[in-house]
């Protein structure tokens, strides 16, 4: 169903996040943007749809009234909103947020930190684009920072902060049913690393939350009552990314196990019930799969990072 293209080279290896790649299109240009996190720094590419045209950035963390920072970088993803994207970086001292080519740096959000040493780590991690406006961004405490993004500018304000979790943040997701008139159910779902599974990627989508689990299984649950709907043995390690395409209902999933696999979703709104289809995989021989998304809404292509690979491998279909 998918075969593989020519890799994109990036300048230093993928560290082992959850999440560790972020991909944006950008239509009007024929260009797709690429993220990947090393340390403190997160790699750019940006590559031309005929491939033949790439250009690299560099971003590193930052921290008040210091010149180079070593907090290390948690996760780095694209926020598209109606109106503009952004590009949403945390790590252990604070939020970033950039022009969506990583330009400009247009907000800096210092994480609070006790003054004195505790266990607790501090760090900022789960990041989503809600509704028109707004970007949701996790944090060890638990709680989620709600920020209010104008149509341009760096007016960016800190406008919520939700306490519904107590412990950290693993993810965040929004409502991606990909259909603008379709009546909302829910706007967000997080997880945090509480209880008896640890969850670490999730999805909404028409309603369903997808959750991938350290035990390699996917969930299906109803948003609003939590009905379990299915249960997936989906891998035999530890799930470290997942993905929908919205519009097609294709999910990519990527784990420990160095499998990606596509597994297509089918609502049926009448039996208000789900139905999965396992359609494809890819071996990504000896690599600790530690990102994987679609390059589209379609599904019609994705991308894959591993720890310590310095480059993106890249799937199309055939």
């Amino acid at each position: 169903m998918y075969h593989k293209e020519k890799s994109i080279q990036v300048k230093n290896s993928a560290s082992a996040l959850y999440n560790n790649l972020g991909v944006l299109r950008i239509a009007p240009r024929h260009l797709t943007y690429f993220t990947v996190v090393h340390a403190n720094v997160v790699n750019m590419v940006s590559a031309s749809w005929d491939g033949l045209n790439y250009s690299h950035r560099q971003l590193q963390s930052k921290e008040p009234n210091v010149a180079t920072s070593t907090s290390l970088i948690m996760q780095a993803a694209f926020c598209p909103l109606p109106s503009r994207d952004l590009l949403v970086v945390t790590s252990q001292k604070g939020i970033q947020m950039y022009e969506s080519d990583g330009s400009i740096m247009v907000y800096w959000h210092a994480l609070d930190t006790p003054e004195t040493p505790t266990a607790q780590a501090v760090f900022a991690r789960g990041i989503s684009a809600v509704r028109e406006s707004y970007i949701c961004v996790g944090v060890s405490s638990g709680a989620i920072l709600v920020f209010d993004v104008p149509i341009k500018g760096s007016n960016i304000t800190l406008s919520e902060v939700l306490k519904e979790h107590k412990e950290s943040i693993t993810d965040i997701a929004p409502e991606c049913s990909g259909q603008p008139g379709m009546e909302c159910i829910a706007d967000l779902v997080s997880a945090d690393d509480g209880g008896n599974l640890y969850v670490d990627c999730i999805i909404l989508w028409k309603g369903t939350v997808v959750a991938g689990y350290g035990t390699g299984q996917i969930h299906l649950y109803e948003a609003v009552t939590g009905i379990l709907h299915a249960e997936i043995n989906a891998h035999a390690r530890w799930i470290y990314s997942l993905d929908i395409a919205p519009f097609s209902g294709l999910l990519l999933s990527a784990a420990e196990d160095s499998l990606v696999r596509v597994w297509h979703l089918t609502m049926t709104p009448e039996t208000n019930s789900v139905e999965v289809a396992h359609l494809h995989n890819e071996c990504v021989t000896d690599t600790q799969i530690c990102g994987a998304k679609f390059c589209d809404g379609d599904g019609y292509a994705f991308a894959v990072t591993g720890y310590d690979l310095s480059e993106i491998i890249r799937y199309t279909q055939s």
